[in-house]
């Protein structure tokens, strides 16, 4: 169901590399130096009644899995990260906390919007080293009936005048610490004051504008759930946000590795680009894995996902990042460079940059401590479900995600991914894939040993630059997890089951911590440019489904 969602949206949305398609990648990227969102692409969305993929089934909607919600706003992102967030997104973002911790009529309240094809605003709190989105505050003090009294601004508030509701996280304690924040649902035209649009460097078609009121009265039923509950829920819903963001962005670097495939095919790939688009579509794969594992552990580990959600956003972000620039040197031409461009304006807007690191190094960093001194080492193998997709998952329980504690999923699957690679004398396992597991719990024992070190609650020593350099290093770790997680328990299964792509997955990991690693075989190269080549060539995605693409005989947009 889910996969025919997807390719039913890709067919409607047809093929991005056609000159003639209305909602192709030469209009949209028109529509970018107009600074708007293209309305054939967003026409495309209305029809499929998008809004209803981020309603809840249980209030009509179709958002049952974290996963599979993924899966089918790939789509959407793989054409235009700001028509992703600019149409869909960031309708979620400011759900999800009522989705939390709303009331019954709440939750149907905000349902009804995005049925109806409606959009949410999201109103965040102050991050002083933020930007613009982040930067300003609203408060709200008691009013004598119950309610409260707005105040503040906010420059920067996406689709601010395009929103039928607002969803605000104000200050209701003038004191610092976790009760600060209270949230609040408002209908749009209650008074608060929209300001003229701001203009923005990446995602310049969406709507970003300023929101103002002065002791604006708001009823007490607009509190969602408890006062000074703010940060508690953003805290969870970050863990869903920071894990889907992290996967969809994958829909990009879809395309432009497509587009660089089609250069190098026309030119005649030499060596150096066949490594290079084997190397790309490894790390692809990377990220994909770990943004499903943790996507899935938001159902199955909702005591734990806090963990792999902070990681898997501090680590994919960069990596597609690389993976842009690698690619710059092959599709350097025409429509391709511009679309790269594009993209490379449009990550840091989206929040995938230097303020994303630093927010998941906060979430790491003071836990990382205990988990070497209590979890590493000691927890057992996570459930099946977190690596084979075809498992049913339980419910998602908003509100019951917590925000600290719990266990390492992903350095349990390493630990227990090698102890079945170094168990099992099949020949389906090369001894340079058992050397790179061992590598990896070889550097998970110096992360083990080095964060041990750290006193509980040492706030110096969490904020050093060595500190900080060794989450780095774990974020690498927890991926290499997640990789030999997914990869032990699909072997023999079509590509997915060859070594290849796990071997170039990790020695590309490996290399960016400059582990020992063993010689790369040059036929686990060839076998993933292979691959990348036949998918090109029938349309299919580079992602772990394979699915099909619009794109007619594998053709890609050579553009203007």
């Amino acid at each position: 169901m889910v996969a025919t969602r997807a390719q039913e949206l890709e067919r409607a949305f047809g093929d991005p590399g056609d000159a003639a398609n209305p909602a192709g990648f030469a209009e949209l990227l028109l529509a970018d130096e107009r600074n708007e969102l293209l309305a054939a692409a967003e026409g495309v969305l209305d029809r499929a009644r998008f809004g209803a993929e981020f309603v809840p089934v249980g209030l009509g909607g179709r958002l049952d899995r974290a996963d599979e919600l993924a899966r089918i706003l790939r789509p959407v992102f793989r054409r235009d990260v700001a028509l992703g967030f600019g149409y869909g997104i960031t309708g979620l973002f400011a759900a999800a906390a009522v989705w939390a911790a709303g009331s019954g009529s709440q939750r149907r309240r905000v349902a009804r919007i995005l049925l109806g094809g409606g959009r949410l605003a999201i109103v965040h709190h102050n991050l002083s080293h933020g930007n613009a989105m982040w930067r300003g505050e609203m408060t709200a003090r008691p009013a004598a009936d119950g309610g409260y009294l707005l105040s503040g601004r906010k420059d920067a508030v996406m689709n601010a005048g395009r929103a039928d509701a607002y969803v605000v996280y104000a200050r209701t304690d003038g004191r610092s610490g976790p009760r600060s924040h209270s949230v609040l649902l408002l209908d749009a035209g209650e008074g608060l004051r929209v300001l003229p649009r701001q203009p923005s460097t990446g995602m310049r078609g969406c709507r970003f504008a300023g929101l103002e009121a002065e002791e604006l009265h708001v009823p007490a039923g607009a509190l969602v759930g408890e006062p000074g509950e703010g940060t508690l829920l953003a805290l969870r819903t970050f863990q869903f946000t920071r894990a889907l963001v992290s996967s969809v962005v994958l829909g990009p670097a879809d395309t432009a590795l497509r587009n660089a495939v089609a250069a190098a095919e026309a030119a005649g790939a030499g060596g150096r680009q066949r490594r290079l688009l084997a190397g790309v579509f490894a790390d692809v794969l990377v990220c994909e894995v770990m943004s499903t594992v943790v996507l899935r552990s938001l159902h199955a580990l909702p005591d734990s996902a806090h963990l792999g959600a902070a990681a898997v956003k501090y680590l994919v972000p960069d990596l597609v990042r690389e993976c842009l620039e690698e690619l710059g040197t092959v599709a350097t031409a025409g429509g391709s460079a511009g679309y790269l461009h594009k993209l490379l304006r449009d990550l840091p807007a989206a929040g995938l940059g230097h303020l994303g690191t630093a927010a998941c190094q906060a979430v790491l960093l003071p836990q990382l401590p205990m988990l070497a001194r209590e979890s590493w080492g000691v927890t057992g193998e996570p459930p099946e479900e977190l690596f084979r997709p075809e498992l049913p998952l339980p419910p998602l329980e908003w509100g019951g995600l917590a925000v600290a504690g719990g266990t390492d999923a992903c350095v349990a699957a390493l630990e227990g991914a090698v102890a079945r690679l170094a168990a099992d004398g099949a020949p389906g396992v090369p001894g340079v894939l058992r050397a790179l597991g061992d590598a990896f719990v070889a550097e998970l024992g110096e992360l083990k040993r080095r964060f041990a070190a750290i006193e509980p609650g040492d706030r110096a020593a969490l904020g050093s630059p060595e500190a900080c350099a060794l989450a780095d290093r774990y974020v690498h770790v927890a991926a290499a997890g997640a990789v030999l997680g997914y990869w032990v328990r699909a072997r023999g299964d079509g590509f997915l089951g060859d070594p290849a792509w796990v071997v170039l997955a990790l020695y590309r990991l490996g290399g960016r911590l400059g582990l020992e690693l063993p010689a790369l075989p040059p036929n686990h190269v060839e076998r993933m440019y292979e691959e990348v080549v036949a998918r090109y060539r029938a349309g299919h995605a580079y992602d772990l489904c394979a699915g099909v693409l619009a794109e007619h005989g594998g053709a890609a947009w050579r553009g203007r």
